[in-house]
């Protein structure tokens, strides 16, 4: 009874920093249930969602991650756009920001 105690307190704390990084609490909540320490570690290197450029989908208009090359709605590829729309951790306006190809 104390293990699933303790697997579940790990499983909250896991689904909870996933999902203040933009994330699925669900997802990283079963990792974290699933491998207490590793999840949970794991869920605090992850990176922020928050924090990644996004772009507009040219078939369907929807706001899309940087680093998407399909459209999950639509379905239409994506070329790599000239301009960027800002992370969602900056603003919650849709303000371009330059994208730098090299990196």
């Amino acid at each position: 009874m104390a293990l699933i105690v303790i697997l579940l307190c790990f499983g909250v704390g896991g689904g909870i920093i996933g999902k203040s990084k933009g994330s699925s609490f669900f997802l990283w909540f079963l990792i974290s249930f699933c491998v207490p320490f590793i999840g949970v570690l794991t869920t605090a290197v992850y990176r922020s969602d928050r924090d990644e450029l996004r772009r507009e989908c040219a078939g369907c208009g929807r706001i899309l991650m940087l680093h998407d090359a399909i459209c999950t709605r639509c379905g239409t590829e994506q070329d790599f756009p000239e301009v960027a729309i800002a992370p969602e951790s900056q603003s919650r306006r849709r303000v371009p920001a330059s994208v730098d190809p090299a990196g």
